[in-house]
């Protein structure tokens, strides 16, 4: 007789579900907040629904998804291999630099030469970014994660300076690089924006978000490169065994990773930005990435519908002001959905000590058992 699953087991063992859990107990946790602060729950909700799913504001949500598609497949493919990429957000951010000078500086270059040159400098721009910091690990065993967070910061100010200097920064007072020549953009054309009523920034980025997302899961799961990356990922030390070079395979995801989050850089800058401007602070994409990476479940397919979601929430959050509720209503949902999966580790270990305590009861009624056999003997 098979025996019936506990609620635990079906978590535990079903990721969907666990996600999915864990999105409805942040929905239920930021409608709590607004129980507190006096608002109308149905009201936001319903403000947040209401702006996602008309024609225009379903292509904003996909606008905004695709650097969050992008770099979550960053941050994802380096899960799968091992490596935590703290790092999206620097590569992020130099990929939108490298993109924004070559738009710039080859202006002249007709637009079906320019975009793909704009994307192969931003993706190199990213690897290399990645490959430093993995150059650090394998040769000296420079932890990964603090070397990530510090060149995220030499980004940020490289990236500052290269945004002013004169042949770069904007001719007028904005404390910005000029704007990216119209054969650059991905902008879909005014008239066709216009016939369908799509957002002013819609662009054709969703088809190479698409298209990596495609590229990113036949790399890992039918090339032998894929197999070697996730044997690393997996146990190093078998790895190694078995003859693959783990430096060598920390270096390629670096690389692979780093590209993907420059590649989102380029996309943001040429679909939607049109310019970088001089920060003030991270603008959080690559932060972003390991959200969308972690709902994703890190599956290339589960990161394309967790950055249409998360674009969604954060186009959505955006018009919750409209019925007096604080934007950062959204931050308190997303916070919670990434603790609660965070703490997937929980349901783990409630299982196994359910497994044990079963194990311990049946072992318990077969000594019991064997103890009334001996007394009728």
């Amino acid at each position: 007789m098979k025996k019936k699953k506990h609620f635990l087991d079906v978590i535990s063992e079903n990721r969907f579900i666990h996600i999915l859990l864990s999105i409805l107990l942040g929905f239920l946790v930021g409608a709590l907040f607004l129980v507190i602060m006096g608002l109308s729950v149905g009201a936001a909700y319903g403000r947040l629904i209401s702006s996602v799913t008309s024609l225009k504001g379903f292509s904003y949500v996909i606008v905004y998804s695709i650097p969050y598609i992008v770099v979550g497949l960053s941050v994802a493919f380096s899960f799968k291999t091992g490596v935590f990429n703290i790092g999206a957000e620097g590569q992020f951010v130099v990929g939108s630099m490298a993109a924004a000078v070559t738009a710039i500086l080859g202006a002249s270059i007709p637009k079906p030469l320019l975009i793909p040159l704009c994307f192969l400098a931003a993706m190199l721009a990213g690897a290399v970014w990645g490959v430093i910091v993995g150059f650090l690990k394998t040769k000296w065993g420079i932890n990964e994660v603090l070397s990530m967070i510090m060149f995220n910061w030499i980004a940020f100010y490289l990236s500052n300076f290269i945004a002013g200097l004169p042949a770069i920064k904007s001719e007028g007072t904005a404390e910005a690089t000029k704007n990216i020549p119209v054969n650059a953009s991905t902008l879909l054309s005014k008239d066709f924006i216009n016939s369908l009523g799509l957002a002013p920034t819609a662009n054709w980025g969703i088809l190479i978000a698409i298209l990596m997302t495609v590229l990113v899961w036949f790399v890992i799961e039918k090339t032998t490169l894929g197999y070697e990356l996730k044997a690393v990922g997996s146990n190093k030390f078998a790895a190694e065994y078995g003859g693959i070079s783990v430096n060598r395979s920390i270096l390629t995801a670096l690389a692979i990773s780093g590209a993907l989050a420059g590649l989102g850089g380029a996309l943001q800058l040429m679909g939607m930005g049109n310019r970088i401007s001089i920060f003030s602070s991270q603008e959080g994409f690559g932060f972003a990435g390991i959200v969308v990476a972690l709902i994703g479940c890190s599956n290339p397919f589960g990161v394309l519908i967790a950055g249409i979601f998360y674009g969604a929430l954060m186009y959505g959050g955006s018009k919750l002001n409209l019925e007096g509720v604080p934007t950062q209503l959204i931050s308190v949902i997303v916070g919670t959905v990434v603790f609660f999966i965070a703490i997937s580790v929980i349901f783990e270990n409630l299982k196994r000590l359910k497994a044990r305590d079963d194990r311990n009861a049946e072992a318990a009624a077969i000594k019991k058992a064997e103890e009334k056999k001996e007394e009728k003997k």
